[in-house]
């Protein structure tokens, strides 16, 4: 059934929040051809994203939907059929007074965050009613069945396996870069927050045997990248440490950042749309979760961590653990690296037997237009 939809996104974390509307947005649009609009109030964020877009304009269209500027006052439009209130956003107040009058009924979504706690299962697809007599219900999305799903493309393993078996498309990427991959170097991606024990694992990577060369998006972690290596680096520019080879990257494109990921051996990736990502490219991992008020994130990274490794042998798990929760608590880095850098073979052939088994689900995109099919 196609329906028209209404995603409205509040850019608070840099581009985690409109990483996740755009990538969702788009595929509606591609795989399930819905009629979306994505209101987003940082078009310059997004520009960032989709480099054809023009951060000016209050109207455009990229790829198929209608990118509109979240602007205050709010113009008078028709609300769509479905309206997705993405982490909690708050609707624009004319918005829902024009909801309350239109006739017909109107599936109002509060997109939540991700997680792989286990009370996530018992609160989706609730119903809130509210103050004003509409009624919007709780969507989140998760690890199993129960869930609101994982975001993920329809064909997204295939184009990852495809890209992973062709050398020559990763050299030309990588080289349009400014990467020149040596034949015997590990490849590792970085792309966290602020990390006050950063320079702790830059010394390990430079003092390893084999050639690593760590490529870093332009981001928030790069004053602490500049700190350890005493100067200034920019976009372009490359620093060498013993075996340790680091460049900064510019800020790519979300195809962009998958393929670089597919072409890494290891990644470090931040917020909700890259890990994904990394999970999604079926090779070890490690997340920088975003800390939260109350340690509410203490949580998350452990519930996250007992589904990921369900199942996987006790040592693996066990070295991936603690260096989340070194890299997590900013201590303890350089010796649970090398315990994950032991356990690298066992840790990739999980990655990519994780990436198979939880793509056998139905994805986000998926359950929500079934979902939605059912309440219209």
């Amino acid at each position: 059934m196609r329906a028209s939809w209404d995603i409205f996104c509040s850019v608070v974390d840099n581009y985690g929040d409109i990483g996740v509307t755009w990538r969702l947005a788009r595929q509606l649009c591609a795989e399930h051809g819905q009629a979306v609009r994505l209101w987003v109030d940082d078009p310059a964020a997004f520009a960032a994203l989709c480099p054809q877009a023009d951060p000016a304009l209050d109207v455009q269209v990229c790829d198929g939907v209608e990118v509109r500027r979240w602007v205050n006052p709010w113009p008078p439009v028709e609300p769509a059929e479905v309206v997705i209130e993405a982490f909690a956003c708050e609707l624009p107040t004319e918005y829902r007074q024009a909801m309350r009058e239109q006739d017909g009924r109107r599936l109002w979504l509060n997109l939540e965050y991700l997680s792989a706690e286990d009370w996530v299962a018992d609160c989706h697809g609730l119903p809130s009613m509210q103050a004003d007599g509409l009624r919007k219900f709780f969507f989140f999305p998760g690890f199993d069945e129960r869930t609101g799903g994982l975001l993920r493309e329809r064909d997204l393993l295939a184009q990852r396996d495809a890209w992973q078996a062709d050398e020559n498309a990763q050299r030309t990427f990588l080289a349009g870069l400014g990467v020149q991959r040596q034949s015997d170097e590990q490849l590792i991606s970085l792309f966290c927050y602020e990390h006050e024990a950063l320079g702790e694992w830059l010394d390990a990577l430079a003092d390893e045997t084999q050639p690593v060369r760590l490529l870093v998006p332009q981001g928030r972690v790069l004053g602490d990248l500049v700190a350890w290596a005493g100067r200034a680096l920019a976009v372009g520019d490359e620093f060498r440490r013993g075996v340790l080879s680091v460049q900064v990257l510019p800020f790519v494109s979300q195809p962009d950042y998958d393929r670089l990921l597919w072409s890494c051996d290891f990644k470090l990736v931040r917020g909700e749309d890259s890990l994904l990502r990394g999970l999604w490219a079926g090779r070890p991992f490690a997340w920088d979760i975003y800390k939260q008020a109350e340690g509410a994130h203490f949580d998350k990274l452990e519930a996250f961590l007992g589904r990921y490794s369900e199942g996987q042998g006790e040592p693996t798990a066990q070295a991936l653990a603690e260096f989340m929760w070194a890299w997590y608590r900013r201590q303890a880095v350089a010796e649970a690296w090398q315990k994950l850098r032991a356990a690298q073979p066992e840790a990739s052939n999980w990655a990519a037997h994780r990436a198979r088994e939880m793509a056998a689900q139905s994805d986000l995109a998926v359950r929500l237009v079934q979902f939605c099919t059912q309440w219209l």
